[in-house]
């Protein structure tokens, strides 16, 4: 049973993409696709400017100069690994326009430099690691909250894929009021909250959710879960858009912790 929902849903998608684009390009289209679950529908009423790392993709916002979003596929390979956290490790992203995030912008912010796809989910490979440190893989995040929930979930997330061999994973940044705080000379947006979602398409497929406030009150360090559709509600954003509807529907409708225990 191990795997057997995955490449049905993977049949499936292949099913599609021969009737949409016939049978001469199906192999060059498969890959990519297919290794693309995790990335969500292009947004329409914000800036977007998508950037593909080693080890995960971004939605970068350049009018907050911080990511709409950060999606990767998590595998159990990649789960661990032996590269270390290089010296001087934060640095500015030059794919990105001026103004831009600098290390100076968070200097005496009284704000952390929040992961969003973890440096320990890039283990696996110097440029991964390397990459996880760009200030477009990073918001500014309450300092407790970072080392608190958001640790113990970027661990949760880890373990899973390790246990079930892959997980797909988006989280990003949550702008609940019409004014934010901003750091630095380049006025990086503060975020209100938190989203993460992860996908799981081996054995019974399942979905899972979490929001976190941008507070210190967020170190509770247990896993309170949302539905996915709860945070496609709160931010706009639809997920893993290549699931068949069925699929879909059950795995973005429910959400419960024991299911991953």
């Amino acid at each position: 049973m191990f795997k057997k929902n995955r490449l049905s849903i993977i049949a499936f998608i292949v099913l599609c993409l021969t009737l949409a684009l016939g049978t001469k390009c199906i192999a060059q289209q498969l890959t990519s696709i297919v290794d693309r679950m995790e990335i969500p529908i292009p947004l329409n009423n914000k800036s977007e400017q998508i950037l593909y790392r080693k080890g995960y993709t971004v939605s970068y916002n350049n009018d907050n100069k911080i990511p709409n979003w950060v999606a990767w596929h998590l595998t159990a390979e990649h789960a661990s690994g032996q590269i270390r956290r290089p010296n001087n490790a934060w640095h500015e992203d030059v794919q990105v326009s001026a103004p831009r995030a600098t290390v100076s912008d968070y200097k005496g912010s009284g704000w952390s430099r929040g992961h969003m796809c973890p440096a320990g989910d890039n283990k696996w490979d110097g440029e991964a690691m390397y990459e996880s440190f760009l200030l477009t893989n990073c918001c500014p995040q309450n300092a407790n909250l970072n080392s608190g929930d958001w640790n113990q979930i970027e661990m949760a997330c880890r373990r899973w894929a390790e246990k079930y061999g892959d997980v797909y994973v988006v989280c990003g940044p949550i702008l609940f009021n019409q004014k934010h705080e901003t750091i630095g000379a380049n006025n990086i947006v503060v975020p209100e909250a938190f989203f993460k979602v992860v996908l799981c398409l081996n054995g019974t497929p399942k979905g899972i959710g979490f929001i976190r406030r941008n507070t210190d009150t967020s170190k509770r360090n247990d896993l309170n879960v949302n539905s996915i559709k709860e945070v496609e509600r709160i931010t706009g954003i639809t997920f893993f858009p290549l699931l068949p509807s069925d699929i879909s529907d059950t795995v973005k409708s429910k959400a419960d912790i024991k299911d991953w225990q």
